[in-house]
């Protein structure tokens, strides 16, 4: 057929040893902290915000990394990330499913991050009410998500340069520029933002004056809805895993990759998240343009200038960017072995010439575009994108129980398994970190049913009743998948390092 590469005549993609623990451990950080616009988010919550990012890394950060770890590593001569690692835990359906809502859950989310990039790239150029036009904000994500699925196309060493560029310059040095403002804030002695506080949810009054609480103030579940984000936002640690059969070294390397990865994610958003409400009273913190405001008191009170605020909008955006390029990838290359052992039609396991799983990639844009239009079909930008992120994030706590789930099992069903690296304590350990993995991501889908009280939301049961068709829609598309599968659609062998004894299953 025109246009289809002979494979005989490939060099094997597959055995090139690209990634460095630190580069794939950087590569996984921009996964996870894919921009700083959930920073506004985290300042919201002033002193509070210790208590719930400290409660997520505790319940969430940590068990999924030390999970993640043992089974990258017991599986590092395998591709597929998840779908490998439940379908050998369960059966290969059940894999399919996990690696399938990974990839829905990035599908869905891409047009969230790419609107907070366009929201950057209108303070950049210095014209902030484009940030709350809808049809600007379509537009740019489609455009954006063109050029992005372009450059990975173009194969996964430039695809991981353009990245861990967009990560470093976009992310990281705007977060210790802000770090920087914030501590010259309180040199000079500038007001807190945190002494402002007189909300009751994140603030108590004594001897006269409103004090930051510590602790939150728990009236009820739509008060700690926004934990179940803060939560997520650490989301995305096991997502290169895809990768591990390209570093020299897996077994001992990856579980090195997972540590640069947490402690990375945290210190961004612990850190970033105390500036911005060190410099901004509570009032000023906006989820949408909280960031960008702060910039702007930082340098127009300290320096007397405003300039750097547009440059490091530009460089945001492209941090933004990288962020969407690291989840691009990743999961589709998940999907692609999924595809290569007969779960979807071999249209699907098409590569190109750079062993790119295009067709995947072709199908994830398209419904990626068709996603960005929601902007131009609603009134106000906030409410779709507080509507697509519930959407992205009750897709994505399925799949970390599975994964949970799937550790577990493997102790069981696998003890002899190779693990470089094993969750400690032995069996005890195991169900400790995965059984309080397995109970923090079920009280995020809980309280993801409640709309959280800081955003208003027209009708609460148009906004339960899109999370919950939005789990019956992403967990029966699968099945049904499977259900409807042929026997020639499997490829040869399977993928390259498949073992699954009975793919009927």
């Amino acid at each position: 057929m025109r246009g289809e590469i002979d494979k005989s005549q490939q060099p094997d993609i597959s055995n090139r040893k690209i990634f460095s623990a630190s580069a794939l451990g950087f590569l996984t950080a921009a996964t996870i902290v894919t921009s700083l616009r959930n920073l506004p988010m985290m300042a919201q919550e002033e002193m509070t915000m210790f208590f719930y990012i400290g409660i997520s890394a505790l319940l969430f950060l940590i068990p999924a990394g030390l999970v993640a770890a043992e089974l990258g590593s017991a599986f590092s001569d395998r591709t597929g990330g998840v779908y490998t690692w439940v379908g050998e835990a369960f059966t290969p359906k059940v894999g399919f499913i996990a690696i399938w809502l990974q990839w829905a859950e990035c599908v869905v989310w891409y047009p969230t991050e790419l609107g907070f990039a366009a929201a950057a790239i209108a303070y950049a150029f210095g014209d902030q009410s484009l940030a709350g036009n809808t049809y600007y904000i379509g537009g740019f994500c489609i455009v954006a998500y063109l050029i992005a699925t372009a450059v990975a196309l173009s194969g996964t060493k430039f695809l991981a340069e353009v990245t861990k560029y967009g990560f470093l310059l976009g992310t990281l040095m705007p977060c210790v520029i802000l770090i920087a403002l914030a501590i010259g804030w309180v040199m000079l002695g500038h007001p807190l933002g945190w002494e402002t506080v007189t909300d009751p949810a994140v603030a108590v009054r004594g001897e006269g004056q409103a004090h930051p609480r510590w602790f939150p103030h728990i009236t009820g579940l739509g008060a700690v809805a926004f934990l179940g984000g803060i939560l997520l936002s650490f989301a995305g640690i096991e997502a290169q895993a895809s990768h591990v059969s390209e570093m020299p070294n897996a077994r001992r390397g990856y579980p090195i990759v997972i540590g640069i990865a947490a402690l990375v994610s945290f210190l961004v958003f612990t850190l970033g998240a105390l500036a911005i409400s060190a410099i901004l009273p509570y009032k000023q913190i906006s989820i949408e343009t909280g960031l960008f405001i702060a910039f702007n008191q930082g340098f127009s009170q300290l320096l007397g200038i405003g300039w750097p605020v547009q440059i490091l909008a530009g460089l945001i955006a492209y941090g933004a960017l990288g962020g969407a390029l690291a989840w691009l990838a990743g999961p589709s290359k998940g999907l692609l072995a999924t595809a290569q052992d007969g779960m979807l039609p071999p249209w699907f396991q098409r590569e190109n010439a750079r062993g790119v799983q295009k067709n995947i990639l072709y199908t994830q844009c398209l419904i990626v575009l068709l996603i960005s239009s929601i902007y131009v079909l609603v009134d106000n930008v906030s409410t779709a994108f507080v509507l697509i992120s519930v959407m992205a994030i009750s897709l994505y706590i399925i799949m970390y129980l599975l994964m949970f789930a799937a550790v577990i099992r493997l102790r069981y069903t696998q003890p002899d398994l190779p693990r470089s690296f094993k969750i400690p304590g032995g069996i005890t350990g195991v169900w400790i970190t995965a059984g309080t993995g397995i109970a923090a991501v079920s009280f995020a889908l809980l309280v993801s049913f409640f709309p959280p009280q800081q955003l208003t939301i027209a009708d609460p049961k148009t906004y339960v009743a899109l999370v919950f068709s939005g789990i019956v829609i992403a967990v029966s598309i699968p099945l049904l998948i499977f259900y409807l599968r042929k026997p020639s659609w499997r490829q040869e062998g399977g993928h390259k390092q498949q073992s699954f004894s009975d793919i009927d299953e």
